[in-house]
């Protein structure tokens, strides 16, 4: 309908402010409605009502936000709820570590089979032994390729072996060097794959600490006994023999 339209009942003459626009507009209108169809009294609670009903507003949405933080805050099962949700998060947590830890370890023993698997073709060895010697290895911290090596030159991986000198095993260490290292051994058990790798290894390992890291003097102790090196460096000679270049071949 157009506010011009004569027929309008809202262009009858009244006591009101000139028409505007908009919400003006619409304010101008109910208060000509409000003069034409309520009572004075009726009115000013009209009026009362449109003052106060923004701050009445605000209020009751406050107290009704204060209400709800105080029911979550308060309520023992809204508390159950949220550290219910924070222990499944914890749980959640631990199983994504777990699975990072699970995927390390798999990444750990990919490349350890990797590598006995290919010391075993390299030597042309059973796999079962390259096992024996890399994980013996670590576990006495000499260096896989570097036991490998020394494997290979003092048995040619045999694990009867018996060097003229009374030397044992894959390894070759003295019987008297390996009651040392582990009393209570019998000669028999010398030729047990574990046991002699494990004491081979040991003092290699302690040969390597006893000359601070020198590979050569270590290997040359290994080979010829840390009282003969000594006394030949002692005498200002050279204790070289070539075994230590055989071992080292291909590791340097």
């Amino acid at each position: 309908m157009s506010e011009h339209d004569t027929d309008s009942p809202l262009n009858r003459p009244m006591a009101s402010p000139p028409v505007a626009a908009g919400s003006g507009r619409v304010g101008d209108l109910l208060f000509q409605w409000e003069t034409r169809h309520l009572s004075p009294w009726r009115r000013h609670l009209v009026r009362w009502w449109r003052s106060s009903r923004t701050r009445t507003g605000l209020v009751i949405l406050g107290v009704a936000l204060f209400s709800l933080g105080a029911a979550v805050t308060l309520d023992p099962d809204a508390r159950e709820k949220a550290a219910g949700l924070e222990e499944r998060l914890r749980e959640a947590e631990d199983a994504l570590r777990a699975r990072e830890g699970e995927l390390q370890l798999a990444h750990l023993e990919l490349r350890r089979m990797q590598a006995i698997v290919e010391r075993a073709q390299q030597h042309r060895i059973p796999p079962d032994l390259a096992a024996a010697i890399h994980d013996i290895a670590v576990s006495e911290g000499v260096d896989p390729a570097l036991a490998f090596s020394l494997v290979r030159v003092e048995s040619e991986f045999t694990d009867r072996a018996v060097s003229s000198a009374g030397a044992v095993g894959l390894t070759q260490v003295m019987p008297g060097t390996a009651f040392w290292l582990q009393p209570g051994l019998t000669h028999a058990d010398l030729f047990e794959r574990g046991t002699n790798l494990r004491l081979g290894f040991r003092y290699l390992r302690m040969l390597l600490e006893q000359y601070r890291g020198d590979l050569h003097l270590a290997l040359l102790a290994y080979n010829r006994g840390p009282n003969r090196v000594d006394d030949i460096l002692r005498a200002g000679g050279n204790p070289a023999n070539g075994y230590s270049a055989r071992v080292r071949t291909g590791l340097d």
